[in-house]
Order: structure tokens, then C-alpha cells, then sequence
């Protein structure tokens, strides 16, 4: 074919499974992908992406129509619509023409509001890229993991998330924690050797599986199948495009039914109680309907999102960028961080102290020895390296080194074969000092005593050991035995001045402050002992390796320090917190933290952290403090705080309105409020309530994780709704007792009392604390709420009175009505120190982080700005 045009993918490739590739030799793949070792040209590329779209399994694009359809999901709203088009057939035009503006105002302000969330999210989306090393025209280069193709070859490092079914080709101790896929949480092996045909999913060992995490080793394989054409795809896909609901929006939507179901006994009642008083049937039904609306929170989808939006932009102040808005609410809820020390708890910046020799006298030559043994020549690939080689007085030591056996987290040691002046080859071993003690022959008692007293001081500290090689060659594992000690490299990383204030506003927040780290466990100890953070007990790797996962969840519940932990333990670690119904944020920014910010409910590294750790983290901090981390879960909190607000506004006094609407139609001889008053006065409502997301929280509601409870949400409703319908009908006695109001004079004082009354209440339902004096809202709350009341009070005054069924209201009974409002607020205030003076055990919705919460989060990852591929 035309090389201009690019190879295209044969037929058969294109419906090709990791199954079916799984049973087939990996050459013979390579044939059927129309691809070799070497990958594919650009302009394959190209052809194939034409013909099989991109890499995707979500698409973040903001859909205005979709947006628009969810406004009017509302049966209630429909069917209002349909009854205001028939009275508007039947000559009740001017209502149901004013019916049909109101709805849609208030349509349009859900619609905005919402869409401009999700073009907040769209953003986030579009702003993060997701990368994997592809050969493409024969070189390694970086892309995005939705541009890949069938026929691409992607290397595989530890800690990343494979990004397509690939057909592997060669591994070096490759294992794969598929658990996303099979439930199994022990990682798969894998190898280039084809399976038996037929096998299961959890058997493909030569292949990995689009969506699962690279635990251990490296591997290259061939891309056999994208989007969701593969096994994790079809998964996702099934699930639905929508973004998962966080605990937070299923327990919005279970209140949002509860109130659906008042509002229909309510509209129920209303309706039968007009049939038999022998009202005009389509304005009986008019209003029932118009009652309904009243309850439902038809502005709640888009108070939520906004404030996500808004918790989003104010996040970014504080230096804490989220990759997905419903990342914030994970962040609010974390109880228990998990953290590395370096660069957290100490400033990060690792200098080198001394070279001592096992009886901690100085020592050139222990010097000359751990600048050899480093994996690069001038300066090193880890922090420690490149202490010790600015320390350096000349650009290299004598000798010249032949081979390198680089460091694991196994071993803990890397080790240099040099080929020295004066002598053989000598092999030169560096690492953990428990480690390369173990390795040595015969230890010096000095030693032991030296180390207790480095480690004691917060140093830390690199053994360097030696032994002599028989002949040239490349250092081995088998190798690294029989050594003599020759001294310790002793470097300092100082605790951060402002660390300790940070982990006392972690404290506050209720979060619990657990470190894990390579370090010694004596070094991590004298750390946190000078920062003040109160240690429950420190658990070393070979402890953990040695427990069963009964004894470590509860080991870990209580230990605060894990010290010589490996990537795989940290991992684990998390895992079992979780298990114990805790919220566990992780706190990493190497290529070894990936593990362990892929298992946590929320992953966090830094801006400056390595590609891997920042592609496997949900929030990035634009620095690497925990002051910046505390600020960004205070933010989490505030959102879900101010979001409550708005549900307890219309549990209280929306609802006890409309609850007064239904008892004044069973009394009246006529409709106690018009359908388009009542639309009115919820949409007027609906504005103020915008301008929740900005307001000020507590001190007091950021202490602790908030979790939705529909029990209290209940009895605030209970509890609150009557208090606001005693003071809807001592306005009804007002008007029809003292004023003989007829129906406009009656309908124009109840819409301005009921109007001022459900939303002049905010400033009492969104503290505990005795509002203005003790707690102050914020000033855009204030105003907007404000100018609420006052254009529901000078409605009446203006030219629409008449359209809308207004007459004005005499001054005293304005009078009346505001310090009528003034003793609703107060017994708003004694019955809010009534109801949380009463002692009840919370019942919250705890999370339940289940496989479709995890594939729902990791299909993120595969998110596309248009359409999917189809299937």
C-alpha cells in the first residue's frame, strides 16, 4: 500500500481480542497487526486512528443539549408545561403564557449555571494529559495514551497503568495487579509465552490488560485492541458515560425522591381537596403541580455543580490542582494520610555530612568508594548520589568502574564493579546499612554502636561495603556476599521549620498523619518526635512482610510510623486502612509511590514529582507542603458544607411553605397563592441560593469529614418545616382578620412573607453559631439574599403587579410583617439550639468504594474531548 496513505489495519487485526491474541505466538500477532518490534511510521498511525478512533473510553466534552435534556428530566415540570398549554388552548392565556416564562427563567438558570460547571470539568479534563512511551518511526517518544492504535509497541514501567490490551513481547519480571478486571488482588505474572486457547481473563498471562497497574518489573508489548474494544473498555462503557456519583450526589438523589414523594401526597391532596369544593378542575390541577415544582429541588443539580466549580477555582488559589471535579469531595472526606518524609516532613533538601568508617572516625577512602558506586558518572540519579557528589573536591575519585548492578527495592543496595589502581577488579557495595551488614563477614562491634548513634541524631545513613572479584566482568546478585565493611556515608535532611504547624492543622481537621517511608525507623522516629507529631508505633518492612492481612489492618490502625517499607508494602498498607471503612489519601512523588496512589481513595503528588507519581495522582500540589495539602481538604469540606446548607434551606422553610399552601386551598374559598406566583416565588428563591457555594464555613464544620445523613436531614425537616408554617398562617390570620383581605391582597402579603421567610432563613440554617455576631456569611450570600426580599417586597408596588395578580400592600402590614419575621428568625434560632442539643447517632451513608467505583475512576484516564470509537 501507498506509504503516504499509511498501512491500514487488516480486517481481521481489527476485531483481534487479547484472547485471541493471548493463544497466538507474538510474531504471528506482529504479522496479523501488519507491525513489527520497531512500531508503527506516523502515517500508520494516522490511517489506523481514522478508522478506529481514539483511545477512549469517556468523553469530557460539555454537551450543551445534554445539559439541557437533564433540566427537563422533571415529570413534574413536563406535565406542569402540557396543563399550562392546555389552559393557555382554553382561553387562560395570560397565566399560562406567565407560567410558561417563569419555567423557563427558570430552566435557563439551572441550564447555565450547570453548563458552566461542566465546562469547568471539561477543562480540567482537557488541561491533563496522560502520557506512555510509544515507538513510533522506529524512536521512543512520549503520547497521549488516547492516541494510541492496534499495531503500536508501548513500553511498560513500574507503577503505570497499562494503557491498551497489549500482546506482550518481552518482560523482565513483569507483574500486573488486575484486580480492577478479576477481584484478585495478588499481581499476575507475566511472560511473552502464549496461553492455551480459551483461556479465562485472569489466565492471559501474555498479555496486559488495558486498565490494570505494572506492580513490579518492565515489558514492551504490542497494542492489540483500544477503547472499548477492550475487556476494561466494555466494562467502562457498559457503565454508562455519565461520571460516577460520589457518595454525596446518591445521597442527594435519594432526598431529591424523598421530597418527590411529599410533593405528589401533597399535589394528591391538594387536588382532591379543589375536586370536592368544586373548583374549576385546571386550575386546581394548576396549582397542585405548581406545588410539586415548589418542593422538588429542580436547582439542586446545578447548586452541586457550582459548587464543585467553585471549590475547583478556589483550590487552585491555594496551590491544589484537582484532575476531576468530583475529586474534591474524596479530598474533604480523607480521615487518614499516609505520606513519604522526604521533602514532606523534612525540607527535602538532602546534603552529605561525613564519611565515617565502622568506628565512625573519618574516611577518605569510604568517601572514594561511595562516589564509585553510583549509577551514573558525575551526578547521581537519586538525591543522595547527588549530595555526595557535590561534596566531591575533584570531578572523579580514582578508579574506573567496569559494571553496575543498579539498586531494587529487594536488594536495597546497588553495586559498582571498579577496576581499581592498585589492584583487581573490586566490587563495591552500597545501601541500606541493615541490609549490607547482613552481607558482610564480620562486622566490627564499633559499628553497631556508630549506627545507633548516627541514626539517634535523624542522619541518614549509606553503608559501603567491599570484596574482590576473580575476573572482569558484570556484578551479580550472587555476588554481593562475603563483604567487609568498610564505613557509613552519613548526609542530613533537616526537619521543615513550618511542618510541625502543618501537622497541627491536619490534626484539627480530623486527619490522622501516618508516614511511610524507606528511611530508617529510628531516623523517621526522631523526625516526627521534633515535629510533634505523637507516634502510636512504627512497623518495619520485615514486620509487614511477616503479618497476614488480619493482623496488619489492625497493626496499622494504630502504628503511625512505617519505616523500610517497599512500593508493594506502602500499597498494601492503604489497602487494608481502606478496609477498616477509612479514607486514606497517599502522599508520594517517586516512580515507586505509583502503587500506592493508585490504591488510595485519593492519590496526591506534586508538581515537581516524577511523570509516573503525577500520573497516577488525582490532586497535584503546586508545592510540596502539607500547610498547602491541609488548606486544599479545608476546601473540600467547605464544599460539601455549603452544598448542605442549600438542602436544609429546603427542608425547612420551602418546605413548611408549601406545606401551608396545601392546608390554606382545604380552608379557602379561594387559591391561597396563583400557580405563577408560586413558580415565582420559588425561582426568586432559587437566584438567591446561587450565591451558597461562596459562603463562609465554621471553624467547627471543618474539624471532621461530613457525610451525608438522610436520618438528619429528615428530622430537620420535621423539626423545622412546622415552625415556618406557624408563621405562614399567623400571616393568613393577619390578612383575613385585621385587613378582610381579599384573594390579590391575600395571594400579594403571603408571596412577600412566605418569600422572606424561606430565604431570609439562611442565615440561621447555615451555622450552628448565633449568625452575624458569632458567624458571618459571606457578602455576595448577603447581598444576593437580600435583594431577594427586597424585590419580593416591591413587587406588589410596580406595573406587574396587575399581570401577575398583585395589588400593593398597605404599610402596616408591612410593618407587621417584619417584626413578624424577626420573631421567626429568633425561634429559628431557639429551635436550631433545640435540635443539635439532642444527642442522636449519626447514621451517614458511608462509602462503599466498590470495583465499579475503582474502573468508573481509572476510566477516567482514557477521556476524549468529542465522540467514542464505536464498538
Amino acid at each position: 500500500m501507498d506509504t503516504a496513505v499509511g498501512v491500514q489495519l487488516p480486517p481481521v487485526a481489527a476485531r483481534m481480542t487479547a484472547a485471541d491474541a493471548a493463544a497466538r505466538g507474538a510474531t504471528d500477532v506482529l504479522t496479523a497487526l501488519a507491525t513489527g518490534p520497531t512500531g508503527l511510521s506516523t502515517t500508520d498511525v494516522t490511517a489506523r486512528r481514522a478508522a478506529v478512533g481514539p483511545n477512549a473510553v469517556r468523553s469530557h466534552h460539555a454537551r450543551p443539549l445534554a445539559v439541557l435534556g437533564r433540566q427537563l428530566r422533571s415529570a413534574l415540570l413536563v406535565l406542569l408545561l402540557v396543563t399550562a398549554a392546555v389552559s393557555y388552548l382554553l382561553g387562560e392565556r395570560t397565566d399560562a403564557v406567565i407560567i410558561g416564562v417563569i419555567l423557563a427563567a427558570s430552566v435557563g438558570l439551572g441550564f447555565v449555571n450547570e453548563y458552566r460547571a461542566e465546562r469547568a470539568a471539561e477543562a480540567l479534563h482537557t488541561a491533563v494529559r496522560y502520557r506512555v512511551v510509544v515507538l513510533r518511526d522506529a524512536v521512543p517518544v512520549e503520547v497521549a495514551v488516547t492516541d494510541l492504535v492496534p499495531g503500536d509497541v508501548v513500553r511498560l514501567a513500574m507503577g503505570e497503568v497499562v494503557p491498551a490490551d497489549l500482546r506482550l513481547l518481552e518482560t523482565t519480571g513483569l507483574e500486573c495487579n488486575e484486580s480492577v478486571l478479576t477481584g484478585e488482588t495478588a499481581a499476575a505474572a507475566k511472560d511473552p509465552a502464549p496461553v492455551a486457547p480459551g483461556a479465562e481473563l485472569a489466565e492471559l498471562s501474555s498479555c496486559a490488560l488495558m486498565g490494570t497497574v505494572v506492580q513490579a518489573g518492565s515489558g514492551t508489548g504490542v497494542v492489540v485492541a483500544t477503547g472499548a474494544r477492550t475487556a476494561f473498555g466494555r466494562i467502562a462503557v457498559g457503565l454508562g458515560e455519565r461520571q460516577p456519583e460520589t457518595e454525596f450526589q446518591v445521597g442527594l438523589r435519594r432526598y431529591s425522591m424523598l421530597l418527590l414523594y411529599v410533593a405528589l401526597v401533597l399535589s394528591a391532596f391538594i387536588l382532591a381537596t379543589n375536586v370536592l369544593l368544586a373548583r374549576p378542575l385546571l386550575d386546581a390541577l394548576l396549582f397542585s403541580l405548581a406545588i410539586a415544582v415548589g418542593i422538588t429541588p429542580q436547582l439542586l443539580p446545578a447548586v452541586v455543580s457550582m459548587s464543585l466549580a467553585t471549590g475547583s477555582r478556589r483550590l487552585a488559589r491555594h496551590k491544589v490542582l484537582v484532575k476531576r471535579l468530583v475529586c474534591i469531595e474524596d479530598l474533604g472526606d480523607m480521615d487518614v494520610l499516609v505520606t513519604d518524609k522526604t521533602g514532606t516532613l523534612t525540607e527535602g533538601s538532602v546534603s552529605f555530612s561525613a564519611a565515617l568508617d565502622a568506628a565512625g572516625a573519618p574516611s577518605d577512602e569510604v568517601f572514594r568508594k561511595g562516589l564509585l558506586a553510583t549509577e551514573s558518572e558525575g551526578v547521581g540519579g537519586n538525591p543522595l548520589d547527588a549530595a555526595l557528589w557535590a561534596a566531591a573536591a575533584t570531578p572523579a575519585p580514582a578508579g574506573r568502574r567496569i559494571g553496575t548492578l543498579p539498586f531494587d527495592h529487594d536488594r536495597r543496595m546497588v553495586s559498582v564493579l571498579i577496576d581499581e589502581p592498585s589492584g583487581g577488579p573490586l566490587l563495591v557495595v552500597k545501601g541500606a546499612p541493615e541490609t549490607v551488614l547482613a552481607r558482610c563477614t564480620e562486622v566490627p562491634p564499633a559499628a553497631a554502636a556508630t549506627l545507633r548513634s548516627l541514626f539517634a541524631d535523624g542522619s541518614r545513613v549509606i553503608a559501603v561495603a567491599s570484596r574482590s572479584l576473580p575476573a572482569t566482568r558484570s556484578p551479580a546478585p550472587d555476588d554481593e556476599h562475603d563483604l567487609t565493611l568498610d564505613g557509613f556515608l552519613v548526609f542530613l535532611d533537616r526537619p521543615k521549620a513550618d511542618a510541625g504547624d502543618a501537622l497541627r492543622r491536619l490534626a484539627a481537621l480530623g486527619i490522622a498523619v501516618k508516614v511511610a517511608t524507606g528511611d530508617n525507623a529510628l531516623v523517621a522516629e526522631k523526625v516526627c518526635a521534633e515535629l510533634g507529631l505523637v507516634s502510636g508505633g512504627t512497623l518495619v518492612g520485615t514486620d509487614i512482610e511477616a503479618m497476614d492481612d488480619e493482623h496488619l489492618t489492625a497493626a496499622a490502625e494504630t502504628a503511625t510510623i512505617f519505616a523500610r517499607v517497599a512500593p508493594e508494602q506502602k500499597a498494601r498498607i492503604i489497602r487494608l486502612l481502606r478496609t477498616r471503612g477509612r479514607d486514606v489519601g497517599f502522599l508520594g512523588d517517586g516512580v515507586n509511590d505509583a502503587l500506592a496512589l493508585h490504591a488510595a481513595d485519593i492519590g496526591i503528588s506534586v508538581d515537581t514529582a516524577t511523570d509516573v507519581a503525577k500520573d497516577a495522582a488525582d490532586v497535584l500540589l503546586l508545592e510540596k507542603d502539607l500547610g498547602v495539602l491541609a488548606g486544599g481538604v479545608a476546601e473540600g469540606r467547605r464544599t460539601f458544607a455549603n452544598t448542605i446548607k442549600y438542602v436544609l434551606m429546603g427542608t425547612s422553610s420551602n418546605f413548611g411553605n408549601m406545606f401551608s399552601a396545601a392546608g390554606a386551598a382545604a380552608i379557602l374559598p379561594f387559591l391561597p397563592m396563583l400557580p405563577s406566583q408560586i413558580l415565582l416565588t420559588n425561582l426568586l428563591y432559587d437566584a438567591g441560593q446561587l450565591s451558597i457555594p461562596t459562603d463562609n464555613v465554621d471553624d467547627a464544620q471543618m474539624r471532621a469529614p461530613s457525610h451525608w445523613d438522610l436520618h438528619m436531614i429528615r428530622r430537620f425537616m420535621l423539626f423545622f418545616g412546622p415552625v415556618s408554617s406557624l408563621f405562614d398562617f399567623l400571616t393568613f390570620g393577619i390578612m383575613l382578620g385585621a385587613l378582610h383581605a381579599g384573594p390579590d391582597l391575600f395571594r400579594s402579603g403571603w408571596f412577600v412573607e412566605s418569600l422572606a421567610t424561606q430565604t431570609l432563613v439562611i442565615f440561621a440554617i447555615r451555622t450552628r453559631r448565633v449568625p452575624f455576631l458569632r458567624s458571618r456569611p459571606s457578602t455576595p450570600l448577603t447581598c444576593a439574599t437580600l435583594a431577594v426580599v427586597a424585590v419580593g417586597v416591591a413587587l406588589p408596588f410596580t406595573p406587574l403587579a396587575g399581570v401577575l395578580g398583585f395589588q400593593p400592600l398597605p404599610p402596616a402590614f408591612l410593618a407587621v410583617l417584619a417584626g413578624l419575621i424577626v420573631v421567626y428568625l429568633i425561634l429559628i434560632e431557639v429551635a436550631k439550639t433545640l435540635f443539635y442539643s439532642e444527642r442522636v447517632a449519626p447514621v451517614p451513608d458511608r462509602r462503599r468504594r466498590d470495583t465499579t467505583h475503582r474502573i468508573h475512576r481509572r476510566a477516567s484516564r482514557f477521556s476524549h474531548r468529542g465522540p467514542l470509537a464505536d464498538r
